[in-house]
């Protein structure tokens, strides 16, 4: 994961980035499914931002829950017939209420096709659910930025999954005047050349969950979609966390932070999908955020 060697020129080019988050102190959040609660990418995100500017005041917060959809829907026997899949329409106005964010990250889409071959009503409620996210989110005077669905990797999809990713994907990125991050393609041009040299790589383990490479590569299309055009070339978190000197202890640093304030949030603004980790209280989590910031700002020095 962190490699002893990096280049000069990446060393260089570190020393003067271009801010990802603009103008007056922002909140940023992050919702989807169980891909953004998992974390990783919004992690690597969280950590880019500490590590290059410390002096601004942003907060991220990651409030993705896992099996959720925006289109509503929810197939038969779902998780084993214990319960259906959360629709955000119960809990996107509690979020923007108590979060207040100036910026939104949406991504959804993997489970809104309910892993089933191509069909117009699914497609429509997807739509329809999109629509109504990006309307709210205005409407709440923040600015939602949506993010492409990833890779489905089945190497058995009779359903032909991915080609209905492929399609929701496609139709964000033909939104006018939407905010679009398309990391499905991103994740598929590199799946294709790594496939070239290894006929049995996923980025997915699961067919559904990026690792951490994936991870990473759709944390690298954001950043660099939001500006941070010189980590192009980059290949690992310990070169995005340049000048930080001691990277793995930073990280995670960032990540158990990150990870407490992920729980306790979901805990507090409250959901419908059961078999979730219950967090701390808000001001027992505030109380111990602040303190693990700390720690992380004195790593930047």
């Amino acid at each position: 994961m962190y490699c002893k060697f990096i280049p000069l020129f990446i060393l260089i080019s570190f020393f003067s980035q271009a801010q990802i988050f603009h103008g007056k102190p922002q909140r940023v959040l992050f919702i989807g499914n169980s891909i953004t609660y998992a974390g990783g990418y919004v992690q690597i995100i969280e950590a880019y931002q500490f590590a290059n500017f410390p002096q601004q005041e942003i907060e991220i917060y990651n409030l993705g829950l896992p099996s959720e959809t925006v289109s509503g829907l929810s197939e038969d026997g779902h998780a084993g017939g214990r319960f259906p899949r959360p629709d955000l329409h119960e809990r996107l106005a509690r979020v923007l209420d108590q979060i207040k964010p100036n910026v939104v990250f949406a991504t959804y889409g993997m489970n809104d096709g309910i892993y089933q071959p191509f069909d117009e009503f699914r497609f429509q409620k997807f739509k329809d659910g999109i629509h109504w996210l990006h309307e709210q989110v205005e409407a709440s005077g923040a600015t939602i930025i949506h993010i492409t669905p990833s890779l489905y990797e089945d190497p058995l999809d009779k359903n032909n999954y991915e080609e209905v990713l492929e399609k929701y994907s496609k139709w964000l990125r033909s939104q006018k005047n939407w905010q679009v991050i398309d990391t499905h393609q991103a994740l598929k041009k590199y799946l294709n050349q790594q496939l070239k040299i290894d006929a049995n790589f996923k980025i997915s383990p699961d067919g559904v969950h990026p690792g951490q490479q994936g991870h990473f590569l759709i944390a690298k299309e954001i950043l660099r979609y939001l500006g941070a055009k010189k980590i192009k070339n980059v290949s690992s978190i310990d070169q995005i966390l340049r000048p930080i000197k001691q990277p793995i202890v930073f990280f995670d640093l960032v990540v158990n932070r990150h990870n407490m304030l992920k729980d306790a949030w979901l805990t507090e603004v409250g959901h419908k999908r059961p078999e979730m980790k219950k967090g701390l209280s808000i001001s027992e989590a505030s109380e111990k955020s602040a303190s693990l910031k700390l720690k992380i700002l004195e790593l930047t020095r």
